[in-house]
């Protein structure tokens, strides 16, 4: 998903090995996951993360300029049942479907996140590594999962694709700085969200599924 430079899969579930030591079976990995993601331990580890973030984004002084950039995918937006139906695969065509139903749920703990910082009258800006062409059909699905309130989306012009997540989020960033937004803080689920120039806070929501660089 976002600039579908996907590195499958569940890394932080596999061990560093050693000649001597067995790469675990891709299918019990899978399996670990699903039973983490199902038996509430996901959601006790998100709950944690935003009730964390929620404090200290408490201690921040807003302004007209203040701003709180979120992603989109599997951050304020979920694909976990969506991604377990294709065994966690990625379909492009499938994605792009998805993207067009607009079906695709809030994550309830960051939507809470959102909802606190919407009501502390931060400016919220969705910052995806999703294409132009997904951009109607985003904002149609943010704003049937509950996020009607936001500055702008930002996704990636025709000549962004090949550019790496970290530098085109980060760059994006300056570009909003540039334009007198006080970045305050920043949502994401992969490192390459959060990393890179004009940060602010770093929320960062677990993602067990894959990793993008």
């Amino acid at each position: 998903m976002k600039n579908l430079t996907k590195i499958f899969f569940f890394f932080s579930f596999l061990f560093v090995y050693s000649c001597s030591q067995t790469i675990p079976n891709l299918s019990y990995v899978k399996k670990e996951v699903v039973s983490y993601y199902e038996s509430g331990g996901y959601n006790k580890e998100v709950e944690e993360v935003v009730n964390n973030a929620i404090g200290q984004f408490k201690s921040v002084e807003t302004s007209d300029s203040s701003a709180v950039i979120f992603d989109v995918d599997d951050t304020a937006l979920s694909y976990y049942e969506l991604g377990k139906s294709i065994s966690f695969g990625y379909v492009p065509e499938l994605w792009d479907k998805w993207v067009d139903e607009e079906t695709v749920p809030a994550i309830p703990q960051v939507k809470k996140l959102y909802d606190f910082l919407t009501q502390r009258g931060f400016k919220i800006i969705f910052l995806s590594g999703r294409k132009e062409y997904n951009y109607n059909g985003t904002i149609r699905n943010l704003n049937s999962a509950g996020y009607t309130q936001f500055d702008t989306l930002i996704v990636r012009s025709r000549d962004e694709y090949e550019i790496t997540a970290v530098d085109y989020k980060s760059s994006k960033r300056v570009e909003l700085t540039a334009r007198s937004y006080i970045i305050v803080g920043t949502i994401g689920d992969q490192w390459s969200d959060l990393e890179g120039s004009y940060h602010g806070i770093q929320v960062k929501i677990p993602n067990y599924i894959y990793c993008i660089e």
